[in-house]
C-alpha cells in the first residue's frame, strides 16, 4: 500500500481566483491574533538554545518537521548552521527523537504553532538563511485558501524572516500560487519538477514518490520582499 498514495483531489484547477485579492489584504493588515502559550514557552526555549550554540551561526527553520526526518538531513546539509525544526504535535515529536537519537548537535526540535513562531521570531529580529515547508497541508478546497500558507494571514511574517525560501508539495497548484504570491510582494519566485531520481527527505515524500505523484520545489528569494 505504501506506492497506493491518492494524488490531490480539488475543485480548483489552478490558481485560485482570489489570490491576488487575499494577499494584498494580508499585505495591508497585520494579522495579530493571540500568541499560543506554549509556543512562546517553546520560542524561549529556541533563543536560550541558539545563544548557547551560538547566535551568530546561520539558521534554518523547517516548518513542519513532522518526526524530524527532513530536519535531520538539514543538519546535515548546513553543518554550520543552526536548525529548528516545528511540528505542532508533541507525539510526531516525540516519535522523532526516538527514531533520531542521538539528534544532530546543531538540531533542535519543538513543539510549536508555526505561525506563531514566526511571528515571535520577526518580533525579536530574527533572519532566516532557509526556511523549509516540505509538503504542507494543501488544503485543497477552494473555500479553504486562506488556510494555505501564502492565503493565511501570517503570510508577510514568513516574508520578514528573509532569507531562501524552500517549498515542496505534490500539489502543482499550490507551488503556482506560493509563486505568484511572493511575486505580489515583490519577491523572486521559481518553481521546478523534482527529479525522479531524488532521494527523499521525508516520509511523505518517499510515500508521494513511490505513488508517482508530480513532486515540485519551489525556491524563493525573500531578500527583495516588499518592506511591511
Amino acid at each position: 500500500m505504501f506506492g497506493n498514495s491518492h494524488q490531490v483531489a480539488s475543485n480548483q484547477d489552478g490558481p485560485h481566483e482570489q489570490l491576488a485579492a487575499v494577499v494584498a489584504r494580508h499585505l495591508a493588515h497585520p494579522w495579530r491574533a493571540p500568541v499560543a502559550a506554549h509556543t512562546r514557552t517553546a520560542f524561549a526555549d529556541a533563543a536560550d538554545w541558539r545563544a548557547a550554540q551560538g547566535a551568530q551561526r546561520p539558521l534554518v527553520l523547517d516548518s513542519g518537521c513532522g518526526t524530524g526526518r527532513s530536519s535531520v538531513w538539514l543538519a546535515g546539509q548546513h553543518p554550520e548552521a543552526l536548525v529548528i525544526g516545528l511540528d505542532q504535535s508533541g507525539e510526531r515529536l516525540r516519535r522523532g527523537h526516538l527514531r533520531f537519537d542521538p539528534l544532530p548537535s546543531n538540531l533542535l526540535l519543538l513543539r510549536a504553532e508555526a505561525a506563531d513562531f514566526w511571528r515571535l521570531a520577526v518580533e525579536a529580529g530574527w533572519r532566516v538563511q532557509e526556511h523549509c515547508l516540505f509538503y504542507p497541508n494543501p488544503w485543497p478546497k477552494s473555500a479553504h485558501l486562506r488556510r494555505r500558507w501564502h492565503g493565511h494571514p501570517v503570510f508577510p511574517v514568513l516574508l520578514q524572516l528573509g532569507g531562501q525560501l524552500r517549498l515542496r508539495s505534490n500539489w502543482p497548484v499550490y507551488l503556482e500560487e506560493m509563486r505568484r504570491a511572493l511575486v505580489l510582494a515583490g519577491a523572486t519566485a521559481q518553481v521546478s519538477a523534482l527529479p525522479g531520481a531524488m532521494t527523499p527527505v521525508t516520509d511523505f515524500e518517499e510515500k508521494y514518490h513511490a505513488s508517482a505523484h508530480p513532486l515540485g520545489e519551489l525556491l524563493g528569494n525573500l531578500e527583495p520582499a516588499r518592506a511591511l
